[in-house]
Order: structure tokens, then C-alpha cells, then sequence
């Protein structure tokens, strides 16, 4: 009998990482910390919106277990797959958590739910074991660091490809280590999540734009999570599942390109985690709508007197989210540059509800759409590779009726690295802003103690302890 294929060496590598000791120092796990609480107010703050509520399980009240998983923020107790779907969609949203910025673009913090999930999970199955909030959170930075680190070498997007791939090997690979897996189930559980391909790109980009690219990191971190219950039941893997010729999935979907860790894996990602602190916006708009408003603030308002607008951006915000013509629905509209910008300009501000049927029908939103022009810089895109910068960098330009111009470049949004301690106190705030649409006001400031203090007492708090705190 001939012996087994070994398993493909991105895999290996993969397994070995999280089986291995705690990724991270100080800072990583301090941004861990504020990247728990920003994905849950996100996650709290979405559930005002019907359509999120919508899609949310159960979908059916036939079969929901009595002694299910607590999701914060909701009432009813859920199987592990669809705790772990519920809290990925709510986290993602509202397109307000967390970003990973690359050759291909991502939310790591949509792995959360599958990884909440099974810390909550091997308590409930094993009692004397205790997973502490800290046990989390390392999973948490080494989700991070493998769905980013892949991100920096292979650009599923040229494809057609959604991100989301990412996020279901990631959740499966830390989910595996939280659930008492072994290595070679950790690896068997990897070959299936590879198996499962890639979802389309096409909820993303007109003419198709529309809700599901709020639930698919959801129905990923969710998969993820299932590939590894199935492997703990020992469920075979497939160990060239990334490199056979023509049905692997590098032939496959990634025509021919391999997949590449371009750097060792440690905790570099979650180190340079960007945060949405001001805008409910596709990150690379970011710069956009903050140079927007603060000439919202420069020409008084007046923006009926705005004869035309231009905008310089980078390839990744050319490609994404530059769009004209109709815009049918807020996942239409939070992805469309000229959008985000118009509404910072005619109103200073960005919010949530700017995206719904009733702010948008404002007129003066798309007359002054059609009077914007948008166009690649390449410095822009040289800085936004640069892992050094790793910046966003638009520039909005207004040139007024009466010929007089007003510009604004901003080229590191708030939320990056270079900013974050001018960003700390603004995501507190974001942070006790969502919370309390969910939780008590006591409840609320509790957690914020928490989380954005020293982390000496929530690290050492219990998964289920920490969960009791955010139940309805």
C-alpha cells in the first residue's frame, strides 16, 4: 500500500504556526483587545438595520436548541455553526470593522465569529477546561496574521475571487487550536476549507452589488468552523488539495499562481491593523471622506457653488470603488466613492443612515456625482504597497464657480498606525456609541474599562464569564 501524499507546504505551515506558542508582545494584544471590542459595537450597532436582521439565524424556529451558544447582542441561543455565521455577518455589516489592506483587501475581525464560537464551544464540551479571554484573543492575532500574510501575496480579486477565502482558512486554522485539535486535524480540516474554492466577487461590483457582501465573511468564518467539527470526527483531508494539477485549487481558481506566505508569520498583521474610526466606509474612501468633510467645513457649506470635483486615488480605489451611473441599494452606495464624498461634502459628515433610500434621494447627492471626475496617482499607489507607509492616500479637489479652488490630500486615515494615539479616545467613543444601541450604559462602560485598559483583568476572565457580559 503506498503511503499517503504529505500534505501541501503553505498548510504545513499554517498547522505549525498555530499549534505553536502565542504570536505577539504588548502591542499585539493591545490591539487585539480594542479589535474585540470595535467588532462587537459594530456588530451591536447593526442589528438596528432590518436587513441585517433579516438574514440573521434561525432562520426557521424548527430545531433551535434549547442550550445553544450565547451571541452578543442576541436573544436566542444558536448551534455553534450558526452562532459563529450570526456574529460574522453583524460584525461585518456595516463595512465599520477593522481592515487589512494588500494585494487583497479584507476585514480580519470577520473571523471572530467562528472563533467565538469555539472558545464558547470547548468550555460547554469539556467544563474543566477553562479557555480565558486571552486564549481568544491569541487566536484572534494568529487569525489575523494568516488571512493577512496570505493577502500580501496573492491577489484573489484578479480572479474574480472574493476575499472571504481568507477568512475561512484563517477561522479554521485558529478555530482548530481553540477546539483541542491536533495537528493533522488541523491540517485535514485546511485541505477541506481549501476544497471548498472561492465565492465569487461579483456581490461586490455593479451591476450585482448587493447584500450578500455583508453576510459572506459570515458564511465563511462559519464554514471554517464547520470544516474543523467534521475533522475532530475524523473526517479524511486532502493534502494536495492546493497543488494537483488542474483540479487543485491553484490551477483551479488562482490560474496557476501559488499561494505564498511572502513574510514568517508572527503577528506583524495585527501590528498594523487599520480601524474605521470616523466613517462607516470601504476603507480606501476613507482618506477621501475625511478630506471631503474637512472642506465641507473650508467653503462654509456651499456646496451648490462647486462647479467640479476631483479626486485622486489609488489602483485599489480605482478598481473598487470608483462607480458611476445608478446606485440601487446601501451596499451600492458604501462602496462608491463619488457617493461618500458627496455626502461628506454637502453634509460634513458620514454616517450609517447617509446610505439608506431616504438620505439618498437627496438630488443634490448625484448632481454632484456627475460632476466628479476620478483618476489614479501613482505616488498614491506606490505608498499603499510601500510595507514601510502602507498608507491610503486620496486628494479631493474643488473648483469653486468663481474659479477660486480648495484641496485637501489626507494620506494616512485615523485609524492607521502612524495615528493611533490621536485615534484611542475616538474609538472609545465609536465604541460606547454602538455598545449602548445593545446594553445597559453600566454594562457598556464596564466593558470599555476592560478592553481599552491595561487588559490585566480581562485576559485572565473566562470566555463565558466575558460572554455573560454581553448578553441581552
Amino acid at each position: 500500500m503506498s503511503a499517503n501524499p504529505a500534505y501541501d507546504p503553505l498548510l504545513v505551515a499554517i498547522a505549525r504556526y498555530v499549534h505553536g506558542p502565542e504570536a505577539g508582545g504588548e502591542e499585539a494584544f493591545r490591539n487585539a483587545r480594542i479589535s474585540l471590542a470595535d467588532a462587537l459595537g459594530c456588530g451591536w450597532r447593526a442589528l438596528a438595520l432590518p436587513a441585517c436582521r433579516r438574514v440573521l439565524p434561525p432562520l426557521s424556529t424548527v430545531g433551535v436548541p434549547a442550550e445553544g451558544l450565547p451571541v452578543p447582542g442576541l436573544r436566542d441561543r444558536l448551534d455553534p455553526v450558526q452562532a459563529a455565521f450570526a456574529l460574522g455577518t453583524m460584525v461585518r455589516w456595516l463595512d465599520y470593522n477593522d481592515t487589512w489592506l494588500a494585494r487583497e483587501w479584507g476585514h480580519p475581525s470577520d473571523n471572530l465569529g467562528g472563533l467565538w464560537a469555539a472558545a464558547l464551544l470547548r468550555g460547554r464540551e469539556t467544563p474543566a477546561t477553562v479557555t480565558t479571554v486571552r486564549a481568544l484573543l491569541a487566536a484572534l492575532i494568529k487569525a489575523y496574521e494568516i488571512q493577512g500574510v496570505l493577502a500580501l501575496g496573492t491577489a484573489l480579486n484578479l480572479y474574480g475571487f472574493d476575499h472571504v477565502f481568507y477568512v475561512r482558512l484563517a477561522t479554521t486554522a485558529a478555530a482548530s487550536v481553540l477546539l483541542g485539535a491536533d495537528e493533522e486535524a488541523t491540517l485535514r480540516a485546511l485541505s477541506n476549507a481549501v476544497v471548498d474554492g472561492a465565492a465569487l466577487r461579483t456581490y461586490r461590483h455593479a451591476p450585482n452589488t448587493g447584500s450578500r457582501k455583508s453576510w459572506a465573511a459570515g458564511d465563511a468564518t462559519a464554514r471554517g468552523l464547520w470544516h474543523v467539527l467534521l475533522a475532530r470526527r475524523g473526517e479524511m483531508g486532502y493534502p494536495q488539495a492546493l497543488s494537483t494539477s488542474t483540479w487543485g485549487f491553484e490551477d483551479a481558481v488562482s490560474r496557476g499562481e501559488r499561494l505564498t506566505l511572502p513574510r514568517p508569520l508572527g503577528s506583524y498583521v495585527m501590528e498594523n491593523i487599520l480601524y474605521k474610526v470616523s466613517y462607516p466606509a470601504e476603507f480606501h474612501a476613507q482618506t477621501a471622506v475625511e478630506a471631503a468633510v474637512a472642506l465641507h467645513a473650508e467653503i462654509g457649506g456651499r456646496a451648490e457653488e462647486i462647479e467640479r470635483v476631483e479626486i485622486e486615488t489609488q489602483e485599489a480605489g480605482m478598481r473598487i470603488i470608483n462607480k458611476t451611473g445608478p446606485l440601487r441599494n446601501p451596499a451600492d452606495r458604501d462602496h462608491c466613492l463619488q457617493y461618500m464624498v458627496a455626502v461628506g461634502l454637502l453634509r460634513g459628515a458620514l454616517t450609517v443612515e447617509d446610505y439608506e433610500d431616504e438620505r439618498a434621494r437627496d438630488p443634490r447627492i448625484d448632481a454632484l456625482r456627475e460632476r466628479m471626475a476620478v483618476r489614479e496617482n501613482p505616488a498614491f499607489t506606490r505608498d499603499y504597497h510601500d510595507p514601510d507607509k502602507r498608507t491610503i492616500p486620496n486628494a479631493v479637489h474643488l473648483v469653486m464657480r468663481d474659479g477660486r479652488r480648495h484641496e485637501r490630500l489626507v494620506a494616512a486615515p485615523l485609524g492607521h498606525r502612524s495615528r493611533r494615539d490621536e485615534a484611542r479616545p475616538l474609538l472609545i467613543e465609536k465604541f460606547l456609541r454602538n455598545a449602548v444601541t445593545a446594553l445597559p450604559v453600566e454594562r457598556v462602560e464596564r466593558l470599555a474599562a476592560l478592553c481599552f485598559g491595561s487588559g490585566a483583568e480581562l485576559d485572565t476572565m473566562t470566555v463565558e464569564d466575558f460572554a455573560a457580559l454581553l448578553t441581552v
